[in-house]
């Protein structure tokens, strides 16, 4: 098993013909993910095919990358012609507030990869998930993997070995040098969530470390945080009542200078509030195993 997505997800991709959705949808359709359609408004009709797309160049990799992908106007035409179960969304920030309403009212759960979205924007977009009931992962993040069956967003997926490790993370790039100590030490991961490096988010630690312990296939978990905010002393408070399986965390941050953003928009100290000793104690006194070094989570695991 896995959380939230597996072999069987349908994906629609939101700016599929732009610069970054067309690159990493070919991406993902290499890994296997199952894009049923893509979206782009004005652009209806169209259809995307990945580049190199000779014999020669998809020698090797899925068959997914034969497929020519649908393109709508909106995700309720696409959604019309090819059910799907998520969206993710390359739009630019000045549009991606339309882009989540687009997706959440034609009843899809979003995966928003776009950064510098407006704090207001995002508080409507996760009130209105909240009364659907759907997930909203991001904005600002690198998406979900769950490896050899699904990857939604830009997520490298040669780093990552399917297995029994769930991991939590603020941070792209920390996750990516994290999965890749995992996987040299034969870890491999259930599930992968980048729940982004925004103030506000959708779908949190919290949120997902209870998924991960109701997973049976998972058998530890790791949270990658970084300073600012209290999500990592609010995923210790759950951790203590709640999480029996085994958490190892490493927290970014231990050096940065107070009251300066370092990044992301999420990663800033105002006063006590957010700063890395505070988030360590507050993992310590849950039981969660503290790597002082990235490579050192594999071992602190083992």
């Amino acid at each position: 098993m896995s959380i939230l997505i597996n072999k069987n997800t349908r994906v629609i991709v939101q700016g599929i013909t732009g610069a970054h959705g067309s690159f990493h949808t070919a991406l993902m359709l290499e890994y296997g993910t199952n894009i049923v359609a893509g979206v782009t408004p004005g652009k209806g009709g169209q259809t995307f095919e990945p580049a190199g797309t000779t014999d020669s160049a998809k020698a090797g990799k899925h068959e997914n990358v034969r497929k020519k992908i649908p393109v709508f106007n909106t995700v309720a035409d696409a959604v019309k012609n090819f059910p799907a179960d998520y969206a993710v969304s390359f739009v630019p920030a000045p549009h991606a507030f339309s882009a989540a309403t687009d997706s959440l009212d034609a009843g899809l759960n979003t995966v928003i990869i776009t950064e510098h979205m407006p704090v207001h924007d995002v508080m409507r977009i996760i009130k209105m998930a909240a009364r659907k009931n759907l997930t909203v992962i991001g904005p600002n993040c690198p998406g979900i993997i769950t490896p050899g069956e699904c990857k939604i967003g830009i997520m490298p997926g040669n780093v990552f070995r399917k297995g029994k490790i769930g991991v939590l993370s603020r941070s792209g790039t920390l996750t990516y040098e994290i999965v890749k100590h995992l996987t040299d030490a034969g870890m491999g991961q259930s599930t992968v969530l980048g729940i982004g490096g925004d103030a506000v988010l959708g779908l949190n630690f919290t949120e997902g470390l209870k998924m991960f312990e109701a997973d049976p296939q998972t058998e530890a978990m790791v949270i990658i945080g970084e300073i600012g905010g209290d999500s990592e002393e609010r995923a210790a408070a759950f951790i203590k009542g709640l999480i029996k399986k085994t958490v190892v965390a490493y927290v970014a941050g231990k050096t940065a200078p107070p009251g300066k953003t370092m990044g992301h928009a999420g990663a800033i100290i105002s006063g006590a509030s957010g700063a890395y000793e505070s988030k360590i104690a507050a993992l310590k006194n849950a039981g969660v195993k503290i790597a002082a070094f990235p490579w050192e989570v594999p071992l602190l695991l083992k």
